[in-house]
């Protein structure tokens, strides 16, 4: 068993760092300082194929946990993600298939291994225990709760008074997440602020199981490139497997109001070089240079320090330098080489509707000049370009 870390700096910068609210404060830290090793439980349900870098918040406190040699339980939704959490939705989420799901969590494992240390964490899937319950384990755990509790939340209060549909299947959510707890025996639980209900069903039903109820940590939630809460379904995301040139491209367009939260909860680079550079920042120092540095360092933490650098100097050529650096874009070779075509086959786009949005914004170029007919014939050596980071060299 590893030795548990109580150093009081350590602990403090754990329950402050990224962290909104606690739910037992005092308890927890007298844990912590007790050199207790506890169980940090952190669900994810695989509802896109990807884990992005407001899930990677919790991943992170979850790491921070592991540093200090406590035991962390990372649960693979396969179940509730078939349900749908709608804790931070305005509208139903509908059910995905089983199949879907499988196929969203193939490399799930290998995203999250990228921030904590898998071969020491405990990991599970909660179809095996929540697939087995019946309708009368379903009913005593239902009465934990009062109908009352749950429409009180502000989403679900908003959906009602608007007369939006509201399905039996979200009130059971929390009973099921809080039942992950009840079966991996937690002594805490990580998650977004907008998941405070959920976090707080487990400790009901801990308590009605005989357990000692775990504590909570709730983290902040991060704007996506758009200004709106990162989330698969708005497409304003940065993925943990993008590659190194677009992750880097993509905080490069980052809104300049948010440098200094997703350093704080991204990162963890030190809390005195971020208040450097916030300090500076409020001075009038340009924030292109601290969305460099932010941007290297995310590269870094999900790549290499060497693709940073690379990522780095591939933005500066390409868009401060105003040139195309060809030899280090990927070549297509398309069956079809019209606009339309290549931009479907290359996956550059989705779908056609995508593409007709696209070439209205004026987001698509042919070796660097803005172009609008989707039945453009492309010649092999040109370079199709979507947005600013995006691009293919046709074969």
């Amino acid at each position: 068993m590893k030795n548990i870390v109580t150093e009081p700096r350590l602990i403090a910068e754990l329950l402050t760092r990224g962290v909104d609210e606690i739910i037992d404060r005092d308890h927890l830290k007298k844990r912590l300082k007790s050199g207790d090793c506890l169980r940090v439980k952190l669900g994810i349900d695989p509802t896109s194929p990807n884990i992005h870098l407001g899930r990677s918040i919790p991943l992170l406190k979850l790491r921070d946990f592991q540093n200090l040699g406590h035991k962390i339980v990372l649960i693979i939704g396969d179940f509730t993600g078939t349900i749908g959490d709608t804790s931070d939705k305005d509208s139903e989420r509908p059910m995905l298939s089983e199949a879907v799901i499988k196929d969203n969590l193939k490399t799930y494992i290998k995203q999250a291994a990228k921030i904590i240390n898998i071969d020491e964490a405990e990991i599970h899937y909660n179809s095996k225990w929540l697939g087995e319950l019946k309708y009368k384990e379903i009913s005593n755990q239902a009465n934990d709760f009062s109908l009352n509790e749950f429409i009180s939340r502000d989403n679900i209060r908003r959906r009602l008074e608007t007369g939006k549909r509201i399905s039996l299947r979200e009130v059971l959510y929390p009973l099921m997440q809080g039942y992950d707890s009840v079966e991996v025996k937690a002594d805490v639980e990580i998650g977004g602020v907008d998941q405070r209900f959920n976090l707080l069903a487990g400790r009901h039903l801990q308590k009605t199981a005989g357990q000692d109820p775990q504590d909570l940590l709730t983290n902040p939630l991060i704007e996506g490139l758009d200004g709106r809460k990162m989330s698969s379904s708005f497409g304003n995301t940065v993925n943990l497997f993008d590659a190194p040139n677009e992750m880097f491209g993509k905080i490069m367009s980052l809104k300049d109001e948010f440098i200094i939260k997703y350093f704080t909860l991204l990162t963890r680079i030190e809390s005195e070089v971020i208040a450097k550079y916030e300090k500076e920042l409020k001075a009038g120092a340009n924030p292109r240079d601290y969305k460099l540095i932010l941007a290297g360092e995310l590269v870094k933490m999900y790549h290499s320090a060497k693709e940073a650098e690379v990522a780095h100097e591939f933005f500066i050529n390409t868009f401060s330098k105003k040139e195309i650096p060809s030899e280090e874009i990927a070549e297509f070779l398309p069956q079809d080489y019209t606009l339309g075509a290549v931009l479907l086959e290359s996956a550059l786009a989705s779908s056609k509707s995508e593409i007709r949005r696209l070439l209205e914004q004026g987001g698509i170029k042919v070796d660097g000049q803005t172009v609008s007919d989707i039945n453009l014939e492309l010649k092999a050596g040109s370079i199709l370009q979507r947005g600013k980071i995006k691009f293919v060299k046709i074969a």
